[in-house]
């Protein structure tokens, strides 16, 4: 019997990982990665990567598929994970997407065509948004697709560079290309969420014991494979912050407090990613009885839509 694809998805710091790991355990699945920053060799501690003697024997997968150097792509992501997704429902199992990429969860469960890319396109225009700044890329936007802009922050200038590189090379609005909240297969969404003040204590926490853990070991090991010269790798969270540390140009304490901010910034966007998606079964992370909730929402979901399982 074709299996169910199962999704865990929400804030950072929520427990996801967790979940998705216990959820693989009860129903018989196999967890397929879908955070960005995980799909980094090395990157561990600042990513919360679960350690692979605490993964319960779950086989994992798009975890430590990119060197520090490379760039993550949305589009090589979702080759990718739909493959894998495919082969563990070829061995009979739920494969489970555990993350809070908003972009690669919708890639991976969603009807979503990637349009294309050209290097050269590209690095004119984000010459150009270099010259004459984020605010003024974005009023171009604006100007050629105004739908896509109600859907890009302001100063998101990575992701308006690419809607303007879009439109040039298709002709069409980069909107066109947006997903649309309709599964490529039977799926069932879950997600984590937690009231503001405890999500932000989490984060704090968790920033706190990334150094702990050891960060600035782990980023010094990954400056000599090239972390700086990663674009995408060397500004993720912590990581930057990590570099200005152990350069000087940062206190331990205000790279902490800068990513603890920055963090709990990007919980918000998640939030605001997720929240309007009315496929999402949402649940308390704290819940005592979190899994047993997560199995009951997913019995009912799956005898709902008709899915096998």
């Amino acid at each position: 019997m074709v299996k169910a694809v199962l999704a865990v998805v929400g804030p950072t710091a929520t427990g996801k990982s967790d979940l998705g790991i216990a959820l693989a355990e009860q129903l018989g699945g196999e967890v397929v990665n879908a955070d960005a920053s995980q799909l980094y060799r090395g990157m561990d501690i600042g990513t919360a990567k679960v350690p692979e003697d605490e993964r319960r024997g779950i086989p994992h997968h798009q975890l430590d598929v990119l060197d520090v150097t490379e760039e993550a792509s949305v589009a090589a992501y979702q080759r990718a994970a739909r493959g894998d997704i495919a082969a563990i429902r070829a061995r009979g199992n739920h494969p489970v997407l555990v993350g809070g990429s908003g972009l690669y969860v919708r890639a991976a469960l969603d009807v979503l065509d990637i349009p294309p890319t050209d290097p050269l396109t590209r690095a004119r225009i984000q010459a150009e948004a270099d010259e004459l700044g984020t605010a003024a890329m974005f009023e171009r936007l604006q100007a050629a697709d105004p739908i896509a802009a109600q859907a890009i922050e302001a100063n998101n200038a990575r992701r308006i560079v690419r809607a303007l590189e879009v439109i040039e090379l298709t002709g069409r609005p980069f909107s066109a290309t947006m997903p649309t909240r309709e599964y490529v297969t039977d799926t069932v969404m879950v997600g984590l969420r937690l009231p503001r003040e405890q999500l932000d204590e989490r984060i704090g926490a968790r920033v706190r014991r990334m150094w702990d853990d050891g960060l600035l070991d782990e980023v010094r090991g990954l400056e000599s494979r090239g972390l700086r010269e990663g674009r995408t790798a060397s500004r993720a969270l912590g990581y930057a912050q990590a570099l200005a540390d152990l350069d000087g140009t940062m206190t331990t304490e205000q790279a902490q407090e800068q990513t603890t901010t920055m963090t709990r910034r990007f919980a918000r966007r998640q939030e605001s990613w997720f929240t309007p998606d009315p496929r999402i079964h949402w649940l308390d992370a704290t819940a005592p009885d979190l899994l047993e909730q997560a199995l009951t929402r997913v019995a009912a979901a799956i005898g709902d839509n008709g899915a096998h399982g």
